[in-house]
């Protein structure tokens, strides 16, 4: 690991351990899994909202790829001009140290987004594939104090790459060919010449490998890796070996048109998960979600999901409803589900407690003003706030249809999301399905409280929305210093989870069968 021409990255990393100790002493502290994309955020900003992202519950921040390029275009910090130093609009090596730091004295994990496969298309300003090139270093020897301040590795005199790194320049034309996409450019079109494509060779491996490992001396604590499908998995493999992670994971873009059936899938997601160790954007469940949401779209195929491979394994999986290329890349915005759609979706994701959740959050750059500042959104912090309360709670499903879908987190938490334009009633026993009884259920999204006593329960579900009821301590008596023994065990240690059927025992007030005897409590 090279040493870090950074005092203050010096200082920090002495006293991590400590202040990482005490971060889990802090209340409020972020207890399950769920990353925020700060989308072409800068990292002063990022810096400066630390307390917010925290009391909000995220516990990790995927930021914009630290990297050196130029350019005013959120596309442009996709295009890297050298690895050695970060320098671009959104910030430069100092900045994301003190971003860093200021994340990680309030527990809150450091995502970098990497940029591996290519480097910047220059060819408008020059023949050769020098890279940073002379004009670049030019720069860097203009002001020597600035960028020794700046470099995380190696000597900025010299080129980091030549033409020799390159694969042939060609435009991939085929993207079900897996050696023109892992091997060839791309190309926007137009006589576009397209991004130059590094080759999997010694010394790029070795300098991938120097850049990462500044990284992750910067504080950094996971990565996101841009174009994964585009790099040979003997590439990605030779990179991120489990010696240089510590653990630390690995998320890749492997754009799928869905899951098993879908070529892409097939050759290039598939494999990723069957021969490396490393994670992945779990785009066969955003497609089987777009599905069931959909107008006249089945909610139950996300009951088997998994189980039809229509999702990856959610221990290795980046969970989201939308990402930055489906509003801001013209040939996916097909893809953009109805905004109510979307809102459900979300509420699908943070509430079953599977996969890590990624949420999206910019600037506006598509001009749809819909994800600007989602993050802090009030319904989109409920959820987050019931994701992290129910971390490690059991999913047991209790009912489902094409319009909805119920079911419970351990004996905490119910949730109900019906999709369609009536409500949905449903009877529930809780002989087969315990929850907290008795006691009263707040939904996170409506503050609306929902009475748990006796054999059976009526839950209703609003037309077109999502209940996310999790068991309320105060307001079932639980503050009292003076319980009897029945509630204080209710209060402190629930029902055992019984499990049972996994959909019997509900029943639709429309249902032919009755309930033997009328619910002992409903909705308020």
């Amino acid at each position: 690991m090279p040493t870090l021409p950074h005092s203050m990255g010096r200082l920090r990393l002495r006293v991590a351990a400590f202040v990482v100790a005490c971060v889990a002493l802090l209340p409020g502290a972020a207890t399950a899994e769920a990353i925020l994309h700060a989308f072409n955020w800068r990292y002063a900003d990022i810096e400066a909202r630390a307390p917010e992202i925290r009391q909000l519950g995220y516990a990790g921040v995927l930021v914009a790829p630290p990297l050196k390029s130029e350019g005013g275009q959120w596309w442009a910090r996709y295009q890297p001009q050298d690895y050695r130093v970060i320098d671009h609009p959104l910030g430069d090596t100092e900045a994301f140290e003190r971003m860093s730091a200021a994340l990680e004295v309030r527990g809150i994990k450091l995502y970098a987004d990497l940029v591996l496969n290519h480097m910047a298309n220059e060819a408008g300003q020059r023949a050769d594939l020098n890279f940073p090139g002379t004009r670049v270093r030019s720069v860097y020897a203009s002001d020597p104090t600035r960028w020794q301040r700046q470099r995380l590795f190696g000597d900025l005199a010299t080129d980091l790459f030549d033409g020799a790194d390159f694969n042939p320049a060609f435009c991939i034309t085929d993207y079900n060919n897996v050696t023109q996409v892992q091997s060839g450019r791309l190309c926007s079109g137009g006589g576009d010449t397209g991004l130059p494509d590094l080759q999997g060779s010694a010394k790029v491996i070795n300098a991938q490998r120097q850049y990462i490992a500044s990284l992750i001396a910067l504080g950094t604590d996971g990565f996101r890796l841009d174009a994964a499908k585009h790099m040979t998995l003997a590439h990605v493999n030779a990179v991120f070996d489990p010696v240089l992670l510590a653990g630390r994971p690995v998320f890749g873009e492997i754009i799928t048109g869905g899951g098993r059936g879908n070529t892409e899938y097939e050759i290039f997601l598939k494999p990723w998960m069957a021969q490396t160790p490393l994670r992945a954007y779990d785009f066969p469940l955003f497609h089987r979600m777009r599905q069931a949401f959909g107008f006249g779209g089945d909610l139950a195929i996300l009951v088997t999901a998994q189980a039809d491979e229509q999702a990856i394994d959610p221990g290795r999986a980046w969970t989201f409803a939308v990402n930055h290329d489906i509003p801001l890349n013209g040939i996916f915005r097909g893809l953009i589900m109805d905004a109510t759609d979307e809102t459900l979706a979300w509420a699908w994701l943070l509430s079953r407690g599977e996969g890590t959740p990624l949420l999206y959050s910019d600037n506006n750059e598509s001009g749809d003003s819909r994800w600007n500042n989602l993050y802090r959104r009030a319904d989109i912090a409920a959820m987050l706030g019931f994701h992290n309360a129910l971390a490690g709670e059991p999913m047991r499903m209790v009912s489902q249809s094409n319009c909805h879908l119920l079911f419970r987190r351990g004996d905490q938490a119910l949730v109900g999301i019906n999709k369609c334009g009536e409500p949905r009633t449903l009877a529930v026993t809780l002989n087969a399905h315990p929850l907290r009884s008795p006691g009263r259920f707040r939904d996170a999204l409506s503050d609306h409280m929902l009475a748990v006593n006796g054999e059976w329960i009526a839950v209703e579900l609003p037309p077109r929305s999502a209940r996310l009821w999790r068991f309320d301590a105060e307001a079932s008596g639980c503050g009292s210093r003076r319980l009897r023994d029945k509630i204080r065990q209710r209060c402190t240690q629930g029902s055992p989870d019984g499990g049972g059927s996994d959909t019997g025992d509900v029943r639709s007030p429309r249902d032919a069968r009755t309930p033997q005897r009328r619910p002992t409590s409903t909705l308020d």
